[in-house]
């Protein structure tokens, strides 16, 4: 099939981009997005349109599941960490995103530690020459197969908010303790720790798992994005069933404190330095407890302004009223229940997800 190269098809708009401190930014109710989506909302705009905007550092690039290129409609703000791009006439806007989601970036990128897509490499990049017509029915049929992901996708959302209502139903709301619950320290219930530190040349095809935040998808575990390594690893560098996985450091503060209850290990696994283990006889209540902002709250005093992070003194001084334990054998067993609705959904989300991976790989592998 004949090609175009992207810099012929589209209008190049990252002239106009204005990247905005943190602290400079004044609250409003535009969109102002970054390298992989919104990261913040602000009082002015300086795009007006139909665009896609494509990672330029900081971005997905290699990865099989996370998109390198997302689309935007209407007033919005762009930094300097995304090329800002509009299609020109005779090419579809949705075709385009769709052409670059999972653009095989490499020998593109550049750099060691923060991969970037210069503009001059981008320019290079080779997009499938079809018709209008054409273009707009693999929109279509692409566009069937994301709303059906995503009504899966809500379908798992409404599940972990009935688990939540059962908590609030069992042990009322943790922020008040309207149960009159004995309080203690998280320290006094649970071990927590942080992961294991690895080099690059560490990994390797075949070695350890070392869960990172991309392998927390929905509060479950997602083996998507792995990543192995081979090097030493400290006995306590090891999950358990049971184990509460959380986010403990990221770039982006919604991510932090996610987390995912590990559930049978097939095989010895790992976890990264910027996340933690929770180990506890709670952890049920504990797993939920961690989603609700009650714990939010308690950890916000923490927080700094330079790293979105969750640490050990932090979590020292979280208070948590602790049930009694035929509540917690109660809320158990409606977990267990929930949790294989939970999995029928995902496995009929991992077949759409298939389905989509093979269309995509057909339009534009």
């Amino acid at each position: 099939m004949e090609n175009i190269l992207l810099e012929e098809c589209c209008d190049i708009l990252d002239s106009r981009r204005i990247p905005i401190t943190a602290s400079k930014r004044k609250k409003g109710p535009y969109p102002y997005y970054g390298a992989n989506g919104v990261q913040d909302y602000v009082a002015d705009y300086i795009f007006d349109d139909e665009l896609v905007l494509l990672a330029e550092d900081g971005g997905n690039f290699g990865s099989k599941d996370r998109p390198i290129a997302y689309r935007v409609s209407g007033k919005c703000w762009v930094n300097n960490h995304a090329h800002v791009l509009k299609p020109k006439s005779g090419l579809d806007v949705d075709y385009l995103c769709y052409s670059l989601m999972f653009y095989d970036t490499n020998g593109l990128v550049n750099g060691a530690t923060r991969q970037k897509l210069t503009q001059a490499m981008m320019r290079k990049m080779l997009i499938p020459k079809r018709h209008i017509n054409e273009q707009q029915t693999i929109v279509r049929n692409l566009n069937k197969i994301c709303q059906v992901k995503w009504l899966r996708e809500q379908e798992l959302e409404r599940l972990d908010t009935l688990i939540k209502a059962r908590f609030v139903e069992l042990f009322g709301d943790p922020s008040l303790n309207t149960k009159g619950y004995p309080v203690k320290s998280l320290p006094e219930i649970a071990e927590f720790w942080n992961g294991l530190t690895y080099k690059p040349e560490d990994v390797a095809n075949k070695g350890t798992i070392v869960l990172r935040s991309s392998n927390i998808q929905n509060a479950q575990l997602d083996f998507a994005d792995t990543v192995r390594v081979i090097c030493k690893i400290g006995e306590k560098k090891y999950v358990q069933d049971n184990d509460i996985l959380m986010c403990s450091r990221n770039g982006s503060a919604r991510l932090v404190g996610k987390v995912a209850l590990i559930k049978n290990i097939e095989e010895p696994m790992s976890f990264g330095a910027f996340m933690m283990i929770i180990r506890s006889h709670y952890y049920p209540y504990l797993m939920t407890y961690f989603q609700l902002p009650a714990f939010r709250a308690q950890i916000k005093t923490g927080a700094t302004t330079t790293i979105n992070q969750i640490t050990g003194r932090m979590l020292n001084n979280v208070k948590v009223p602790v049930p009694k334990e035929p509540e917690l054998e109660s809320f158990i067993s409606f977990m267990e229940q929930v949790d294989k609705s939970k999995v029928a959904v995902q496995a009929a989300l991992d077949k759409t997800q298939l389905l989509f991976d093979s269309l995509m790989q057909q339009y534009f592998g």
